[in-house]
């Protein structure tokens, strides 16, 4: 990485679980609340932060609506032209990448927590040759 590391963010840091976005469904409330819950004890929430927490629930929220289609309907689906894929697969496949891109995002997968954190510890690169 070039230049300089970024700080760590402390302006702006959460300590109480603000009300969820009223657009969310009531499966996305109740994953937003649960994520800001774990990442204010972990100290890693920003007002920044918020609509990233609100697009990973409402992708959760969107993963579990189509599953339950695709569980209900079956895989594929009748048409005039034959069997077909069910449409909510699609859905269901773009949601999932979506929780999983934004869980990285957000430090909510084990390879993104093992990862190391963001330090302002105003060393600079070359202190390892002192």
């Amino acid at each position: 990485m070039k230049g300089r590391k970024p700080a760590n963010i402390v302006a702006g840091k959460m300590t109480s679980v603000p009300a969820p976005p009223a657009w969310l469904s009531r499966l996305g409330k109740a994953e937003f609340r649960k994520i800001v819950t774990i990442l204010i004890e972990r100290n890693h929430l920003t007002n920044a932060d918020l609509g990233t927490v609100a697009a990973y629930a409402d992708a959760l929220s969107q993963l579990a609506d189509s599953t339950r289609q695709v569980n209900r309907d079956g895989m594929v689906v009748a048409t005039p032209n034959g069997l077909r894929k069910h449409p909510a697969i699609s859905i269901q496949i773009n949601a999932r990448n979506q929780v999983r891109q934004l869980a990285a995002e957000l430090g909510l997968t084990p390879v993104s927590r093992s990862r190391p954190s963001i330090r302002d510890d105003n060393e600079d690169d070359t202190s390892f040759m002192d």
